[in-house]
């Protein structure tokens, strides 16, 4: 029985630049960063986080290695206590952001990386006590 998602893997072309946007421009912390064999891979999470995690792979490497799988951007939604102060951190940090708006579970907004993968924060109405003290 599956219990709990475990890793999400993000296959960027930058490796360096995407660690770095994550740590500096998100907050996230570095969990490991492991080389073998020619392959890097490098986990990241919230600081908070005590589930999930990112890992970083090299894109074209894994292309080689592996030209079955999907390769694409995994569509992530992010949660934290307070969109509004999050947007407004993000955008001074240079982050391309959305605007926010109203869904049916809170407000939300998009924001994007330094290769263009967008990915969603939402902070959900009447639920600010649930795993949202992420970002």
């Amino acid at each position: 029985m599956i219990q709990k998602l475990g890793q999400v893997m993000l296959y960027v072309k930058d490796q360096e630049t995407s660690v770095a946007f994550w740590t500096e421009k998100l907050g996230f912390q570095v969990l490991m960063d492991h080389e073998e064999n020619g392959m890097r891979w490098i986990e990241i999470a919230p600081p908070f986080e005590d589930g999930t995690s990112i890992v970083l792979h090299d894109q074209e490497l894994i292309a080689k290695m592996s030209p079955e799988l999907n390769l694409g951007t995994p569509s992530l939604m992010f949660f934290s206590s307070n969109v509004e102060q999050l947007h407004e951190e993000l955008t001074d940090k240079g982050v391309t952001v959305g605007e926010i708006v109203n869904m049916g579970g809170g407000k939300v907004f998009n924001f994007a990386d330094e290769e263009k993968n967008y990915f969603a924060i939402m902070e959900k109405q009447g639920d600010k006590n649930r795993r949202v003290e992420y970002l």
